[in-house]
């Protein structure tokens, strides 16, 4: 019996306990899957005192409100958003102290499409398969292996000490917006698109679909022209991976994507740039910039020594 304990009054579109990746269990057709937007989680545990990936709350696009049954200390981050506490509107990235009986609620986001709510000390569940993250397609991790209802109760791990309090600095507060730019290297099977696809696949302003979850989006606004008729043998696919089926659509995988797939691979989303992929909603803009896999790596090392300031391990994070 944890003596801490948060309980779930309003539960949002999509609520679940999110941590950090499964590696190294692709092979088993076992997901990395965890936090959405990683470097949200991250920042949203650094305010609290917690490790990078210390299980948290991850909502969708409607927020969510929570009671504590004791002091706590908690932050938010992620989407554009309004948040109050006992009815007061507090801010995100922040290191909230909340007293026992308190009322946090994170309004709808307004822009971006997923907020963080981290705890001191984190939220206690089991790990399955090296990771706290729920995997909703599977039923495991987190919160009995699903996303969170109203009246559920949540253990918090106890922590002898109160955290500092603390701010995102300004300058590593991810802004979210409707417009995004991503930036792409070629796919393994970008040459089965016409030329005019492969010139479309980077000059063209995509917006996302109503398809869009955990799973991955549908980008709408050109249609691809597919040499293979869009099948070919399965073959790996990762977060951020761009398939193309036969309808010419392409849609971009996200955190919780199969191991496998067997459409061409048309592009893959720059990992410097992959934990956006969390934060795209129905609606938003996205435009794919380019980038030789020199240059996408050369940007990725540039976008850790940024952030490596004021979050130490950033290399295991994005």
């Amino acid at each position: 019996e944890h003596g801490m304990t948060i309980r779930i009054l309003k539960h949002g579109l999509q609520t679940t306990v999110q941590a950090g990746p499964r590696s190294g269990q692709r092979h088993l057709g076992v997901p990395a899957s965890g936090a959405a937007d990683p470097l949200s989680l991250a920042l949203a545990n650094r305010l609290v005192g917690n490790a990078m990936f210390a299980p948290a709350l991850e909502t969708t696009l409607t927020g969510v409100s929570v009671r504590f049954e004791r002091h706590c200390f908690a932050a938010i981050t992620g989407a554009k958003a309004k948040a109050w506490l006992n009815g007061e509107r507090v801010k995100l990235h922040r290191t909230l102290a909340a007293a026992s009986g308190d009322e946090l609620e994170i309004g709808p986001a307004k822009a971006g499409a997923r907020n963080y709510l981290a705890f001191a000390g984190g939220i206690a569940v089991d790990e399955v398969l090296g990771s706290a993250s729920t995997y909703l397609p599977a039923g495991f991790g987190g919160y009995e292996g699903r996303a969170l209802q109203a009246g559920d109760v949540l253990a918090i791990v106890p922590v002898d000490t109160a955290p500092e309090m603390l701010k995102t600095p300004k300058e590593f507060r991810p802004r979210a917006g409707n417009s995004w730019a991503l930036r792409a290297c070629y796919g393994a099977e970008v040459d089965f698109l016409d030329k005019e696809s492969r010139f479309d696949l980077f000059d063209t302003n995509f917006s996302v679909g109503n398809r869009a979850d955990r799973m991955g989006l549908q980008l709408e606004g050109a249609r691809f022209g597919v040499k293979s008729g869009g099948r070919l043998a399965s073959a790996p696919v990762f977060p951020g991976t761009i398939q193309c089926p036969e309808d010419g659509r392409p849609f971009l995988l996200s955190i919780d994507a199969q191991t496998i797939g067997g459409y061409p691979r048309v592009a893959q989303v720059a990992r410097a740039d992959r934990h956006l992929i969390g934060q795209l909603r129905p609606g938003d803009h996205v435009r794919l910039l380019w980038r030789d896999v020199d240059s996408a790596r050369d940007e990725l090392l540039a976008k850790h020594d940024y952030w490596g300031e004021w979050l130490s391990g950033v290399n295991f994070i994005i």
